[in-house]
């Protein structure tokens, strides 16, 4: 019943961004403006103190292993497919690798870890490995499958220039080294953190009501994959590893499962654009992911007897 209620909750702050779109109260400027003060202010305060209060042993445990193996087995597939049977150009595969296993562990994961799993700190593992080791890996192959060159330097500074891994960082000296904050400290950091879910959740619904519907039919048979090893294979790999292989507790192979279900991020779509590879496919997938995590969470939590 508490995994329904914060479904429940969840789906209720995101209908009403959708409704302020519908009503145009909100259009893409005020949904911009959401995003931004998410961005910048809001999820690096909550990142901040998610990543500080967080059991070190719960950031570097089997739960992270499970899901590595996810990211790894998802992304592998995909590239294959695209390029075995599609015959899709290799900077094509491998945005479409990383739609498929870059998650929205932001924007949905955090409010998700808080109010289905009841703890933020499940969201944290995933944000550091694609904060830290995800994102500059696919930055890398972009660069490497393109006409530009590899830029050590641009791999180097994207991390350490993104507020949210500089928010996580600063969290994780705090957490390793056990510092305790004064309330002095800590209370307006969390006043702050606090605006972040309300926003990226309005923001998120927003998106939905403005973002245009998949198209194309020469995609379906890519798109549907992408949406299977999405929201299908990521998970199963994540259960099978938590669960059978390393046996871990049923709370962390649920939180393996549940993160490991999260849409593809909508910054895969941004990087898309930006480097003019696999538009569409990015575009897609992000909306399609995005309106189907939920029902196919609740499947998922429903077959694992959680509800």
């Amino acid at each position: 019943m508490a995994v329904l209620q914060g479904f429940w909750l969840i789906a209720v702050v995101i209908a009403i961004g959708w409704l302020l779109a519908h009503t145009k109260l909100f259009d893409r400027e005020g949904q911009q403006l959401l995003a931004r003060l998410t961005f910048w202010v809001g999820s690096p305060a909550l990142l901040f103190l998610v990543v500080a209060d967080a059991d070190v042993g719960t950031l570097f445990s089997g739960f992270l292993v499970a899901t590595l193996a996810g990211v790894l087995v998802t992304a592998t597939a995909y590239v294959l497919f695209a390029r075995l049977v599609l015959h899709r150009p290799l900077s094509h595969a491998v945005m479409g690798g990383m739609s498929v296993s870059y998650v929205n562990s932001n924007n949905l994961g955090i409010p998700i870890a808080i109010y289905v799993l009841g703890d933020a700190s499940w969201a944290a593992p995933i944000l550091l490995l694609q904060l830290l080791v995800l994102q500059p890996g696919w930055l890398a192959a972009l660069d490497a499958t393109g006409r530009s060159r590899v830029s050590v330097r641009r791999l180097v500074l994207s991390p350490l220039t993104n507020p949210l891994t500089i928010g996580s960082l600063l969290g994780l000296i705090v957490a390793v080294t056990g510092v305790e904050l004064p309330d002095p400290v800590r209370a307006p950091i969390d006043l702050i953190g606090g605006l972040a879910i309300p926003c990226m959740l309005l923001a998120f619904g927003i998106s939905l009501r403005l973002s245009p519907v998949p198209r194309g039919r020469g995609n379906l048979a890519e798109l549907g994959a992408m949406v299977l090893l999405k929201l299908a294979v990521m998970p199963l790999t994540s259960w099978l590893v938590a669960g059978p292989v390393l046996g871990l507790s049923s709370e962390e192979v649920l939180a393996a499962v549940i993160m490991a279900s999260l849409p593809t991020a909508q910054n895969v779509f941004i990087l898309a654009v930006a480097y003019r590879r696999g538009e569409n496919i990015a575009r897609d997938s992000v909306f399609l992911t995005t309106f189907l995590a939920m029902p196919a969470m609740l499947l998922l939590v429903h077959l694992m007897g959680a509800g």
